[in-house]
């Protein structure tokens, strides 16, 4: 499966996080463009300040080195063609065309119509719902990958729930509680 990811879904350490491992764990192909990462990179360091910023440089760098395959450059004169509510996001589905992804995946689904997006064969999807279905999909891999992640990130297994919760994943976090709770039932 082949995924554009906008910068609001790389902002949050933790949903990217859990994209990122479900996409190892899973063999999906990513991508985002440099575009994507600038407006991460702003809206951190606006929100958070320059320090914060020097972590999402230090993040960026290392994601380009991991995935050196994942960064893609839209053609211009194919954003300037997009109509989309919001005309600044047409970069990202410009950047979405040019990895010729077949998910777009983002928080703001009513920035990208369906119908706008039909042309390419390109769904949109918030991360919830699509890790969620990934969770539903295949629970081992999933479940491996996410409490990978949260050791990784200093966050305890029982905790992650939560923690997937106050991220905007509820639906996911809930399914791993399910999960945790009927792994606890199993016999040994």
């Amino acid at each position: 499966m082949k995924l554009f990811l906008d910068a609001n879904v790389l902002y949050p350490q933790l949903v990217r996080g859990a994209l990122l491992s479900c996409a190892r764990s899973l063999g999906w192909q990513l991508f985002w463009s440099e575009r994507v990462f600038t407006e991460w990179r702003i809206a951190v360091a606006r929100n958070l300040g320059l320090e914060a910023e020097q972590t999402v440089v230090t993040a960026q760098a290392e994601l380009r080195e991991d995935w050196p395959a994942a960064v893609v450059v839209p053609d211009p004169a194919v954003e300037d063609e997009i109509t989309l509510p919001d005309p600044a996001d047409a970069h990202v589905l410009a950047g979405a065309i040019a990895g010729q992804a077949q998910i777009l995946v983002t928080f703001n689904l009513r920035d990208f119509p369906r119908r706008k997006l039909s042309a390419w064969e390109i769904e949109t999807r918030h991360p919830d719902s699509l890790l969620w279905q990934a969770v539903s999909d295949d629970p081992t891999r999933v479940v491996g990958a996410l409490t990978k992640i949260a050791e990784e990130g200093g966050i305890a297994p029982d905790t992650l729930p939560t923690a997937l919760k106050r991220a905007r994943l509820p639906r996911l976090a809930k399914a791993l509680r399910g999960h945790t709770a009927n792994a606890a039932l199993q016999p040994r």
